[in-house]
């Protein structure tokens, strides 16, 4: 018979250790336990006991109570990350959990949110072999016209995304090779990002949103052995979508008449790019040459732009909205107070704040002061993501689920 709390999950452990950059030598010593204790716990052999238990949630910040909830159904499909093989497991790891933290946060605002419904459409191939580079053009440049974004530079990919029904998340996780994590999630299937905001540029960050976009509408059907088997031609797949839907051939091509950096650095403010992404754009339609390319590179390189280009500064970063604004309409119109929605997402408020890009200390205090919001219909909406979209566009009614 096993001692200890009863509904221990250890997967939550698992999850937790892993979240904060743990091994399970570290943690067993900073509780003053042996790894093989925590090993016991994770497995499920053993449970710990109530101090045991106490001491976990001081170490890993996360609440006693939420070690006795069951892991949702996550499903198996892959987990995507960008520059997989330039990143640590550890790195990995710590994604992947924001990413799953999302998502169980998600899934408790559902019960009184009207989520955007998801509006991904996804290529059936289930072998990513057949799909041809000119067909991932095809793709992208439907895709736009799906969402209604028309061809020319989209204002906000992030807002975009958000509203066609993909949930978002991003902060600084200490790693600056990782760029983010994708998934669909079978418990609401629903799609699911989180961006990692730890290079500070705001045109990497909009390709980053792209990037994991293309896995999500062209590798949906992808299980993790296929994904992992070829993993650089699937990535090389993610980037020719981020770029043929940031800058669509037709519209793009029309406004380089003279290929150079001066002209790039031009046209950067308005299409929201790097030059350095417009360099590859141009030799991927044949604009410029594979010679005149490494020409630009070196002048690139010459000028100390891979260390930072001009006007980075002047693009913003694009802010998620939807779980932000999620809180707010609860707490405006919903009947909620701070401490109910730290008590039915489970976490603490120092993880949901970050999750849900709301200010440090939110939802700490009694003091703070909610945003005033209203509701919009549809018919007020802008066009998502265009270039008359607002940020309020995000269309949500309060409602409990029966």
């Amino acid at each position: 018979m096993r001692k200890g709390v009863t509904g221990f999950q250890g997967a939550r452990l698992v999850q937790a250790r892993e979240g904060r950059a743990m091994t399970q030598t570290t943690l067993a010593n900073l509780i003053g336990r042996s790894s093989g204790a925590i090993s016991r716990w994770e497995k499920g052999d053993q449970f710990p006991e109530p101090d045991a238990l106490e001491s976990l949630e001081r170490h890993l910040a996360v609440p006693a109570s939420w070690f006795l909830r069951p892991i949702v159904a996550y499903g198996d499909r892959p987990y995507f990350f960008r520059s997989k093989a330039a990143i640590t497991r550890t790195a990995r790891n710590i994604a992947k959990t924001r990413l799953e933290y999302l998502c169980e946060a998600s899934q408790v605002f559902q019960e009184w949110v009207e989520w955007p419904t998801v509006n991904v459409p996804s290529e059936n191939a289930k072998d990513y072999l057949t799909i041809r580079d000119e067909d991932i053009e095809t793709i992208a440049l439907n895709l736009r016209k799906h969402w209604k974004l028309g061809v020319g530079p989209i204002t906000d990919v992030i807002l975009a995304m958000e509203n066609a029904g993909v949930v978002i998340s991003g902060e600084e996780l200490g790693y600056t090779n990782m760029d983010g994590v994708s998934k669909w999630f079978d418990c609401d299937a629903r799609p699911y990002v989180f961006l990692a905001r730890d290079k500070a540029n705001s045109t990497r960050h909009r390709f980053d949103a792209a990037h994991e976009l293309g896995h999500l509408v062209l590798h949906r059907h992808l299980d993790d052995v296929e994904f992992n088997s070829r993993y650089s031609e699937i990535e090389r797949q993610a980037n020719l979508f981020a770029s043929a839907f940031l800058l669509p051939a037709e519209s793009f091509a029309s406004e380089v008449a003279t290929p150079s950096l001066e002209t790039f650095l031009a046209m950067k403010p308005r299409w929201k790019v790097s030059i350095g992404a417009m360099i590859f754009r141009s030799k991927q339609l044949g604009i410029i040459s594979e010679e005149y390319a490494t020409r630009l590179w070196k002048n690139y390189s010459a000028r100390g732009w891979r260390r930072g280009e001009p006007g980075d500064e002047k693009i913003v970063f694009e802010e998620t909205r939807l779980m932000s604004r999620a809180v707010k309409l609860l707490l405006e119109e919903g009947g909620f107070d701070h401490g109910r929605i730290v008590s039915e997402v489970g976490l603490f408020p120092a993880d949901i704040e970050r999750l849900c890009g709301l200010p440090e200390n939110y939802l700490r205090g009694s003091d703070n002061k909610v945003v005033t919001l209203r509701l919009r219909s549809t018919k007020d909406t802008a066009e998502p993501g265009g270039e008359n979209a607002k940020a309020e566009v995000v269309d949500m009614a309060s409602h409990r689920k029966s």
